[in-house]
């Protein structure tokens, strides 16, 4: 479809949005036998159809092509290559991970997508849910927990974006423009601050319903958005709020994090779901459309055309994408934790050592080393039937460490290298290593080795070069373009249609 990305999701109609899993594109078909919008979100049971829509938006992995949002954070970053069969495999994803992207990179464009997508689900439950009840309250928070999440994934990928807070109509389109990125982060701000009030702890919800935000949630997004605005002792307080409400704690076991039997568990603040509970096969899999099971699993594990498994693992064959870098590998060795580097990255000697084997040592993009964090398990997917398309892995998007490791920068940056020695000690407690005694800039390169490690393959690394002023140093010799490349470039269907200006350097 060649409509822009804007005007494709803001004059949509609602009812198509909330019609399961949107499966077609609303604008191809009618919605026959649907209520309209006028007569929707009148009722409490319409207020959760409505915000359970915001969430299966986030879902949004595979829908008109290979993209992800998690791809778009992971790939610019020194953890890992494109890889894949060739150059040519996933075009959008080679020019990511080389920075050889541009307005048109379809992979960009799905990011961007995706964001105001959920963007547009969670407005029409601010603007027409009343907040009669604390039911509705509550489905309201949500909708501006997960509208500041997606507007902070804008600001930090794009910088300057639309900021889009009510419907807009077709002669509205061509006056969006592009809102400063302070003022994003103040409408960022103002969400959060008026969610916390009505969100539950994470300890108050159900077990159906674990996958809702929380007012832990609330607060992560609140204190991340304020520490990468460099307001340190305010994002402290936010850490802190969320370490001091007893409902998280970091788990010794970053293997047990990622499994299937960690899913929702002690360290998750914001947890995206998928199910292998379809059973998808190749007949059956919605290519083009919204699957519930979370393919780019299946896209990130060794390719199965010259892989065999160790016979006591459960790490299966897939189509070998997001290939560690030796660089990753050689910083997790010397980060002295055997464990946390044998859940993330395993080497072909290891596996060869198990009684596995890989049969091609120049393969596109690969340096010697396998993901282990997101996995391609057998215990996540189904035992009989399709495994490569159905993985339910659920992606981690916000998990308890990544908040301690930010309480830790927060309090080093404001000067109290006391109380962040007291936040990052608590990781290395866990993990059976010894207290840091570290103060000022050598603390906080501590922090950065501890982050780049404990939190690799999250989407967390590139971000965190750019927000330092690191990135042309570490990312420089992989193609990154000082004054360009920390930033996406607006997707070009955008820029022509809904005359929004291009970032720096981007043609």
């Amino acid at each position: 479809m060649k409509k822009t990305f804007l005007k494709y999701t803001l004059i949509a109609g609602t009812t198509a949005l909330i019609a399961a899993g949107c499966s077609k594109s609303f604008l191809d078909q009618p919605i026959n036998g649907k209520a309209s919008e006028a007569d929707f979100y009148q009722t409490d049971d319409d207020a959760l159809k409505g915000t359970t829509a915001i969430y299966n938006s986030l879902q949004y992995e595979y829908y008109t092509a290979w993209t992800s949002m998690y791809f778009l954070k992971t790939l610019p970053s020194d953890e890992s290559n494109a890889a894949g069969s060739g150059e040519s495999d996933q075009p959008q994803y080679q020019q990511i991970d080389k920075f050889t992207l541009d307005a048109n990179n379809s992979g960009v464009l799905a990011g961007w997508r995706t964001c105001y997508y959920t963007i547009f689900r969670a407005n029409k439950i601010i603007n027409f849910v009343k907040p009669d009840n604390a039911l509705r309250k509550q489905c309201i928070a949500e909708a501006k927990t997960i509208r500041a999440y997606c507007y902070l994934d804008l600001v930090t990928l794009w910088g300057d974006v639309p900021l889009v807070l009510k419907d807009l109509g077709l002669s509205d389109i061509q006056k969006v423009t592009r809102t400063p990125v302070a003022d994003v982060y103040t409408q960022i701000q103002k969400d959060l601050t008026e969610a916390v009030v009505d969100l539950p702890a994470k300890s108050a919800l159900s077990a159906a319903n674990k996958f809702r935000v929380s007012k832990g949630t609330a607060q992560s997004i609140l204190g991340k958005a304020l520490l990468y605005q460099k307001k340190y002792a305010d994002a402290a307080t936010q850490f802190d709020a969320v370490m001091n409400s007893g409902d998280y704690s970091l788990d010794p076991s970053i293997a047990h994090v990622f499994s299937k039997a960690g899913e929702f568990g002690s360290e998750s603040i914001f947890e995206v779901n998928f199910s292998n509970l379809k059973n998808y096969d190749w007949g059956n899999f919605p290519w083009g459309n919204v699957p519930q099971a979370n393919i780019h699993v299946q896209l990130m594990g060794p390719r199965s055309d010259f892989y065999t498994k160790a016979p006591v693992d459960s790490l299966l064959g897939g189509w070998g994408f997001n290939s560690p870098k030796k660089g990753l590998y050689d910083a997790m060795v010397a980060y002295g934790n055997a464990a946390v580097r044998q859940s993330t990255v395993m080497s072909e000697t290891e596996l060869t050592a198990e009684g596995g084997k890989w049969t091609n040592p120049t393969a596109y993009g690969y340096e010697g080393y396998f993901q282990r964090k997101y996995g391609t398990y057998a215990g996540q997917t189904v035992s009989s039937g399709i495994a490569e398309l159905n993985y339910g892995t659920n992606w981690r998007y916000i998990r308890y460490e990544d908040v301690v490791l930010m309480d830790a920068e927060a309090y080093n940056k404001a000067g109290n290298d006391a109380a962040a020695l007291k936040a990052i000690n608590q990781i290395r407690k866990v993990r059976g290593m010894a207290d840091l005694a570290t103060t000022g800039d050598a603390l906080f390169q501590d922090i950065v080795k501890t982050r780049r490690v404990e939190l690799a393959f999250e989407g967390f690394r590139y971000i965190d070069l750019v927000r330092w002023g690191m990135a042309d140093q570490v990312l420089g010799t992989l193609g990154f373009v000082k004054g360009k490349h920390e930033l996406m470039p607006i997707p070009a269907s955008d820029v022509k249609t809904a005359n929004l200006k291009q970032n720096p350097n981007y043609p």
